[in-house]
């Protein structure tokens, strides 16, 4: 049985809460891996020649930093519609080295969905790096 305050989802609200995962996982997927490899490549695009310079790497660690910050941006915009949208509440959390010692020791942590879906994001980051880096890159691990 529903208690009185929870809210009454439809399925078009399901619907719509799916998608919003599903671009909130498109997004961290970008953060992690999409973005990193875009901005290497325009870096190894704008030089023709093999003396070191400047510009390349201004380039890419600028556009990274741009892309991250605009990112994260839609990420949080994209968390924000999908707690108005699944009637979800949106909880305070205090890291403990912010927290007073007076306040209660019992309070859980809630994750919410965009946390959920970046650990789902760097958990794929990483699995995809291990295989690139054992499969396709002919490296090896230091012996």
């Amino acid at each position: 049985m529903e208690s009185p305050d929870t809210p009454h989802r439809t399925p078009a609200a399901y619907l719509q809460g799916g998608l919003l995962v599903l671009a909130m996982l498109a997004g961290s997927l970008m953060l992690w891996i999409g973005f990193p490899l875009l901005w290497l490549w325009v870096g190894s695009q704008v030089t023709n020649s093999s003396q070191p310079s400047l510009t390349p790497y201004a380039i890419v660690i600028v556009g990274l930093a741009a892309s991250v910050i605009v990112d994260y941006k839609l990420l949080v915009r994209l968390n924000d519609v999908y707690s108005r949208v699944m009637g979800v509440e949106r909880a305070e959390f205090r890291t403990a080295w912010l927290r007073s010692m007076r306040d209660g020791r019992t309070r859980g942590v809630s994750l919410s969905v965009l946390d959920r879906v970046m650990i789902i994001a760097v958990a794929l980051a990483v699995c995809s790096f291990v295989v690139w880096f054992f499969a396709f890159a002919h490296s090896s691990p230091p012996v």
